[in-house]
């Protein structure tokens, strides 16, 4: 490939989908992690049992890993955003900063704050007001993601600003409708069941990784943990249940949000369906080879109505087309058709993988809560106790065997991985549907881009990033290796006594006691 015939608004959007995809590998992990923290130490402050305790430092541990490095990947982000797209940011940045500044100075300070008071103040703050910062963490997580996801649905659906004729910039006129418009609402909604659901597989995969260490144990003739097999084993649990719930949160949020699409982007849906002309009643495309120069399909396997079910909640209506919508566009905006297409293969494609990865692990969920169901549903010569690795029970009285055992296990552990696959193809599958708008109607990609930036400093940055992303992924491999790999302390105790904020009288008390460090 001769890299100096690029374009820079190729390489821009290469870096831009680098970073962005590897920055959200952590971002749904954090959002989720904190949130599950918080429900494993409320357990453990309304009940005082230790295996919650185990769970919440453990859970607690491997979040923080997460939010450091998700720190760390976004602030590269928002360089290669600022070296870049400098030619779009003055023209929206009045727009797209103002919920960005609601997210550093609401979302973020809640997040930092709190972190710190949580992690310093085991020993010495109250076990319902500690328990209330991390709560107060998580919050400042799905605040954080609301305020990010209605700058980018500004991109998707601009609304809320008017074009200042003499500067040709836009202006935010009404900062309530960018917040709360419906692509907005539904963004987000989809977006954290997302984040919850790839969590729940993260918690699963770690939980069975541990559990099949000691099944392996077990059968060997040696001693678990009996501790750490009761927190995993409750984690176990705790991951697959969100798995279900989330799962279906994602998929009904999923319809939401593709319903809206197709009244605000409707090259999107049709290039997401390979739906070339406008159909009434519009089919589903169960498998598609297109031929993009011809404008059709070569190869298409259908189901007849469903596409328009999906769109509209009834199996007649007209779905518009890919060729009927650029052309459309064109006639709006100036140029031909063809100006106004995606990446149709990678479009279809992208949304089809989110799906199927996203979807496998809710699957997986339900299977596995179902083989490691409780004792009410399974026959009482087959139960086990809370410190035992859990059978897996197929019907009430019979298991699986031990080669379906293991693949089960194996299969708990590689669910970690699918609904990170899945969000990085959603994030394609959203960014490259978009083209050829950077903010759609407004603003094309290619005059986004940084007019004083030349190629070659773009590919010096981008190999730079990309040996820098590299080296962190080593980090983050090696910490989780070493501290997900470790399981719970359960050495460690929780705290003795719960600990009391300072009153007067105790205030008055340390008055009278010699400072213990002074000049």
């Amino acid at each position: 490939m001769d890299l100096a015939a690029l374009s820079p608004d190729t390489i821009a959007r290469w870096q831009f989908g680098m970073t962005t995809v590897y920055h959200y590998f952590f971002v749904p992990l954090t959002i989720s992690l904190a949130a599950i923290t918080a429900g494993l130490e409320t357990a453990w402050v309304r009940t005082g049992r230790e295996k919650y305790f185990h769970a919440t430092k453990f859970w607690g541990k491997l979040f923080l890993i997460n939010i450091a490095m998700g720190v760390v990947t976004g602030l590269v982000q928002e360089f290669q955003f600022g070296m870049n797209w400098s030619a779009y940011s003055r023209f929206v940045g009045d727009v797209f900063g103002a919920p960005l500044a609601l997210e550093a100075l609401l979302a973020f300070f809640f997040e930092s704050t709190f972190i710190g008071l949580w992690i310093f103040g085991w020993d010495k703050l109250p076990k319902k007001l500690h328990c209330a910062c991390i709560w107060i963490v998580s919050i400042g997580t799905i605040l954080s993601t609301y305020f990010i996801l209605a700058a980018n649905s500004f991109m998707q659906h601009p609304v809320g600003y008017q074009i200042d004729k003499a500067s040709g910039k836009a202006h935010l006129t009404d900062i309530a409708a960018v917040l709360f418009q419906k692509i907005t609402v539904v963004t987000v909604i989809h977006s954290i069941t997302a984040a919850f659901l790839t969590g729940a597989a993260f918690v699963i995969g770690i939980s069975a990784i541990h559990l099949f260490r000691a099944k392996r144990r077990e059968l060997a003739g040696k001693k678990n943990d009996h501790k750490q097999v009761a927190a995993m084993r409750t984690s176990l649990r705790v991951g697959l249940t969100l798995a279900v719930i989330f799962g279906l949160g994602t998929a009904i949020s999923g319809d939401s949000l593709g319903q809206v699409m197709f009244q605000q982007q409707p090259m999107k849906m049709a290039s997401a369906e390979a739906l070339w002309n406008t159909e009434a009643p519009a089919p589903f495309s169960a498998f598609a080879i297109g031929d993009v120069n011809q404008g059709r399909n070569v190869v298409d396997i259908q189901v007849p109505g469903v596409l328009s079910f999906l769109a509209h909640h009834d199996f007649h209506s007209a779905v518009p087309g890919i060729n009927d919508t650029a052309a459309a566009e064109a006639a709006k905006y100036g140029g031909k058709p063809s100006d106004y297409l995606p990446n149709v293969p990678v479009t279809y494609w992208g949304f089809r993988a989110m799906i199927t990865f996203g979807m496998t692990s809710f699957m997986l969920g339900a299977a596995g809560l179902w083989l490691t169901r409780r004792k009410f549903w399974v026959h009482p010569d087959k139960y086990t106790g809370e410190c035992d690795v859990p059978r897996m029970m197929l019907t009430n009285k019979r298991e699986l065997g031990p080669m379906l055992t293991g693949l089960a296990w194996r299969a708990a552990i590689f669910t970690m991985a699918f609904p990170l696959i899945a969000n990085s193809f959603g994030w394609i599958f959203t960014a490259m549907g978009r083209q050829p708008w950077a903010v759609v109607g407004l603003l094309r990609t290619v005059d986004g881009v940084s007019p004083g930036v030349s190629v070659t400093e773009q590919l010096i940055t981008l190999i730079g990033f990309a040996v820098l992303y590299l080296i962190l992924a080593v980090v983050e491999v090696k910490l989780l290796v070493k501290y997900a790999g470790g399981g719970p302390i359960t050495s460690e105790r929780p705290p003795a006594k719960d600990p009391q904020l300072r009153t007067e009288a105790g205030a008055e008390q340390d008055a009278d006691k010699p400072l213990a460090f002074a000049y």
